[in-house]
């Protein structure tokens, strides 16, 4: 038996991302591919692990093979937005456990270039099989359920929509410090509450933005660390959650599956939420933000209005930046946007983040510790990943 090997991300990059009209979903994989490899340094032939979902009819056996891969290991897993902590998590005891050397995750989509040129609707449907054939005949729409769970959250604890606008008003001014964000403008609360309503309570800029783009990360064993250019970031510690897939089956609409899946990871990781640097966190919609750090330990259970006031999630003076390339509410967001989030935390950890590099409370100095959760369907599913240097 292979005694368990530290495993550390060695790799991250973006392929071209926001508005990008003439490339395919495979090509993004491709350029995303290509960039975190030659940001690691090491060899494509020492690549044996790949993991990928969202595209192809036998994904990732296709963007595999696209790629030029034939990994000996492989994961296809698909729970929407937490996909890619999921994967990760799955990757590292891989790696740990000896069966894998290097993992390679890769994302791409071209959903906003595909709604512009009649490719497809710019409605997501999730299908109308199984259990959501009795939610679909009421037109309770993806973010229909978002919303109505944010409203569950105003009216059990007095959360209101000028604070969950202040989660978009940070976001934003985040993304004004990321030159690659799609949108840098700054916004004001009362401009978020003056937009057209989407879903109530939901205007426009409660809501992420639709992007092109893909991402990759490679996860190495330690042993391969020395041959890198760049400085490991090691995965500390993970954790999966899967809780409903109706509505109807989801106990408290005030809880996501973050509550278990965040838990998991900081015992794992012999950590607790204090002690992170910074956090990176799926905000498709700004309850999101909101719920998922009360749900991660960050505040406690109805705090999240009062947490997310007076800047605490900006880069510039917050307590706790969140989302520090301006999140999916405003740098980009292509699909299942889980992947971003874990480019972005090791860029900060490795003191990559420029403009928008975050600083330790105290002394100035780089993060140490950072985490990261992804957050899948309408809260079904969650994945958490503690990351440290």
């Amino acid at each position: 038996m292979v005694a368990r090997r530290k495993v550390a991300v060695v790799g991250v990059a973006l392929s071209d991302c926001g508005r990008v009209d003439d490339a395919t979903p495979y090509a993004l994989h491709a350029q995303a591919a290509r960039r975190a490899l030659a940001d690691a340094g090491l060899d494509r032939s020492l690549v044996d692990g790949f993991a990928s979902a969202g595209l192809g009819t036998l994904a990732p056996v296709e963007v595999a093979e696209y790629l030029g891969l034939r990994p000996t290991w492989v994961d296809s897993t698909s729970v929407g937005g937490s996909t890619w902590e999921v994967m990760a998590a799955h990757a590292a005891d891989a790696i740990a456990a000896g069966h894998a050397r290097a993992v390679l995750l890769a994302y791409g989509s071209t959903a906003r270039a595909d709604v512009r040129a009649g490719r497809r609707t710019g409605t997501l449907s999730f299908g109308t099989r199984g259990p959501l054939q009795f939610e679909v005949p009421y037109g309770h729409t993806l973010i229909a359920k978002y919303a109505m769970a944010a409203r569950r959250h105003m009216i059990e604890y007095g959360t209101t929509i000028e604070q969950l606008a202040e989660v978009a008003v940070q976001a934003r001014a985040n993304a004004a410090l990321n030159p690659e964000a799609m949108f840098r403008t700054p916004i004001t609360v009362d401009e978020v509450l003056a937009g057209a309503v989407i879903a109530d309570p939901f205007t426009k800029l409660h809501c992420c933005v639709r992007s092109d783009g893909g991402a990759a990360v490679l996860l190495a064993a330690e042993e391969y660390v020395r041959d890198c250019r760049t400085s490991p970031v090691w995965v500390l510690g993970s954790g999966e959650y899967v809780s409903h897939a109706t509505m109807s089956e989801w106990a408290d609409f005030t809880v996501s599956p973050a509550a278990v899946s965040g838990r998991l990871a900081f015992e794992r990781a012999g950590l607790r939420p204090d002690e992170m640097d910074f956090a990176e966190i799926y905000d498709a919609f700004t309850y999101m933000t909101l719920v998922t750090l009360e749900d991660l330990g960050f505040c406690a259970k109805g705090e999240g209005g009062a947490f997310v006031e007076k800047g605490r999630l900006r880069v510039e003076g917050g307590g706790l930046p969140v989302n520090t390339d301006g999140g999916g509410l405003s740098a980009q967001h292509p699909g299942m946007r889980g992947l971003f989030l874990l480019v972005e935390a090791v860029r900060q950890l490795r003191g990559e983040g420029r403009e928008r590099q975050v600083r330790r409370r105290g002394d100035g100095s780089l993060p140490r510790l950072g985490m990261v959760s992804g957050t899948g369907g309408w809260f079904c599913s969650s994945g958490t990943v503690v990351l440290g240097v």
